[in-house]
């Protein structure tokens, strides 16, 4: 047994005062470690955080926080042995393991990935394009996004140890945000582990990370407005926290992802025999017994056609028969125990107060036969399956959850009816839908999504992809709506604006390009002195600008242009009938030749800095181009982003195509992919 779990306070590992509470296994009942924070400096840690970690992170750019998330991963990955030992005493199978230890890993990648790719290699993170507020453009805005400067607190369930700390940590650390993570008690003594071997690798600067293991005591006293609380645990927890009078008078930002009686329903399709049965039992059975049922996205009510209910009953009833319940660290076992004898004994009662309503199919007990263990010294509950007959007047269905392997079904008459007993939880982490039906999938979705914060549709179609009903994902959100939390998590980008505060800047184009980094149009414009495709990306500056020559369009290029790309659309081959079309007074030139005869026109053709063009965004054409008419482009440096070590940065370039009267016909970004001073001056 560890002596006491250590809290990681001020950059130094604390012991809390007193013999604290003893953790035990779930699969033994063997004490693991003692538990306390008692005694700790909690406004301490918070000013650290504030002073120390936040001033530390923002000294990073987005990409340098993605670099940093990376080692961090690759790091995590090098020690995961120790962490899959460890899980094995909360209950956790290997299977359940890897979704909390892998999963929470691969969250870190996925994070560190999306920062480098759709962030700037900047501090300031820019919303949206530039609002256009006064008429002359000299005075213009644009919505900025900057780190909170205050601390992130989290506080996580005890499902997952791992992932439930790392899937908040990855997006708040990339916003430049520090953390003090509090995990629940039962499994804490894993989560602490993680964090000995995240401090041990001096990845993270210092004031980053710091851990409390026990009671948060005094923390909430000293929050202030730039710190933000996000939660996992129970609704009724969240709405105490919530109530806090420093949170309420500071206006806390407050994340919550709580209870959650999910649902998944079977479409009118999906009968006996079909692939899409099949499907449903399978995702039922592995949704109820995947942790133990201990994830916060189960399936916790089987919503089924009522003429095959009974079918869906015995076809689960007959999966659940074949879940090998007992120790998690023998690889015959199935489903490991519960947490602790305490969730057991709450699951039991909840049990026993949803048999009031439904009737108890399958399961029910924590006495039976358990392989390699004894089932009355761990924490083992059997997989239990109930039914209840009156659905749409039944209340505890929809309003108790039992925290374990234990889901009910649920018949309904029509998709109405499914509709309804979908949104009678009042608000759900994730819904599922398994039919072959796109018209019910359809119907079903748009009834149900307003209750829902993710939702997964299942057919024969993509099943062998299908990360399936339960499985957060880091590209998309995590939360949902009432009973939920109404909080997300995650979903790319979006988590990392959780921790970010979104300010309106207001002020000329020169300020405002200054600011974001990002050429805002009445902004600056300067002569670069040569081509701006001869400069290195060091080189060059946002406003450098080139104004070409002029080129006439001319029949023979439409005509030429129609000919050789095969696009002979009438409006460029016909004059009669592109005059009657309502755009335009006669035959036009193609869009593509416009861009095309733009590129020759500012394109520098000779080997240099620009090594490549990558792509072009936001392309618009503004109005016709008819034969005759000149073109002349301004080609300007809008925006640069360095990719550190790789030998170039990013340039995006504002192109602007206009006519011999000076009326925009083409707007557009151009991206270039060009070589930093040391690549460059190794191949010129």
């Amino acid at each position: 047994m560890q002596a006491k779990l250590g809290n990681l306070v001020l950059d130094q590992w604390v012991d809390g005062d007193g013999d604290g509470n003893v953790l035990t296994n779930a699969v033994s009942g063997e004490p693991v470690a003692s538990i306390t924070s008692a005694g700790l400096d909690f406004g301490g840690m918070l000013h650290h955080a504030r002073s120390t970690g936040g001033a530390n992170l923002r000294k990073l750019t987005f990409h340098e926080r993605g670099e940093m998330l990376k080692a961090l991963a690759i790091y995590l990955q090098e020690h995961k042995k120790e962490f899959y030992a460890l899980s094995t005493a909360t209950g956790a199978t290997r299977s359940d393991s890897w979704v909390d230890i892998d999963g929470g890993i691969s969250t870190l990648f996925v994070y560190s990935g999306k920062g480098r790719r759709e962030m700037p290699n900047d501090h300031v993170y820019l919303d949206g394009p530039p609002e256009q507020i006064s008429k002359n453009g000299t005075f213009t805005a644009q919505h900025i996004f900057t780190p909170k400067l205050g601390a992130a607190v989290h506080i996580n369930a005890f499902n997952f140890p791992c992932w439930g700390m790392l899937e908040k940590l990855a997006p708040t650390l990339l916003a430049g945000v520090p953390a003090i993570v509090k995990p629940a008690s039962s499994t804490a003594y894993l989560t602490e582990l993680m964090v000995r071997r995240i401090n041990k690798s001096g990845i993270l600067p210092e004031g980053a990370l710091q851990l409390i293991c026990g009671s948060v005591g005094d923390l909430f006293e000293h929050l202030i407005c730039q710190d933000t609380i996000a939660f996992t645990g129970s609704k009724n927890t969240a709405e105490f926290l919530q109530q806090h009078p420093r949170v309420i008078a500071e206006s806390v930002a407050f994340t919550a992802e709580t209870d959650s009686l999910n649902s998944s329903i079977l479409g009118p399709d999906a009968v006996p025999g079909t692939p899409e049965f099949d499907l449903y039992i399978k995702e039922v059975a592995r949704e109820m017994t995947a942790k133990a049922g201990q994830k916060c996205t189960a399936i916790r009510r089987v919503i089924a056609p009522a003429a095959i209910a009974g079918e869906v009953v015995e076809a689960l009833s007959t999966a659940l028969g074949n879940i090998r319940v007992g120790n998690p660290g023998n690889k015959d076992v199935d489903m490991g125990a519960l947490a602790s004898q305490g969730q057991r004994d709450e699951v039991r009662d909840r049990v026993a107060e949803l048999s009031h309503e439904a009737n108890i199919v399958y399961g029910g007990t924590d006495d039976f036969d358990v392989v390699d263990a004894d089932s009355q010294k761990g924490a083992f509950f059997m997989p239990t399956l109930l039914h209840c007959d009156k659905p749409m007047t039944s209340k505890l269905v929809h309003g108790v959850e039992a925290f374990g392997p234990v889901s009910t079904v649920l018949p309904y008459k029509n998709l109405d009816e499914a509709i309804e007993l979908s949104r009678l939880g009042e608000g759900s982490l994730a819904g599922s839908i398994i039919t072959n039906d796109n018209n019910v999938a359809r119907e079903l979705v748009l009834g149900t999504a307003a209750y829902h914060g993710r939702m997964v549709v299942i057919n024969r179609h993509c099943a062998a992809e299908s990360t399936g009903h339960g499985s957060p994902l880091p590209h998309l959100i995590h939360g949902g709506p009432g009973r939920a939390g109404g909080g997300e998590e995650m979903g790319g980008i979006r988590g990392v604006l959780h921790y970010m505060q979104r300010t309106a800047v207001q002020g000329s184009p020169e300020t405002l390009t200054a600011i974001g980094h990002r050429w805002i149009k009445g902004a600056d414009q300067r002569d670069p002195g040569v081509h701006p495709f001869r400069k290195t990306f060091e080189q060059l500056e946002l406003g450098d600008t080139l104004i070409t020559d002029s080129r006439e369009v001319t029949l023979e290029d439409i005509q030429h242009f129609a000919e050789f790309t095969g696009d002979t659309f009438y409006a460029h081959t016909d004059e009669e009938a592109a005059a009657k079309n309502p755009f335009f007074d006669g035959r036009v030139a193609h869009g593509y030749l416009i861009v095309s005869f733009a590129a020759g026109l500012f394109v520098d053709p000779d080997f240099g800095p620009v090594l490549a063009n990558y792509g072009v965004d936001d392309l618009r054409f503004a109005q016709p181009v008819n034969y005759g008419d000149t073109l002349k482009v301004r080609l300007c440096c809008k925006q640069k982003t360095l990719r550190a070590g790789s030998g170039y940065g990013e340039v995006r370039w504002d192109s602007e195509v206009t006519n011999q009267d000076g009326d925009v016909v083409a707007q557009y970004d151009v991206l270039t992919m060009v070589a930093t001073n040391e690549h460059w001056a190794s191949v010129s």
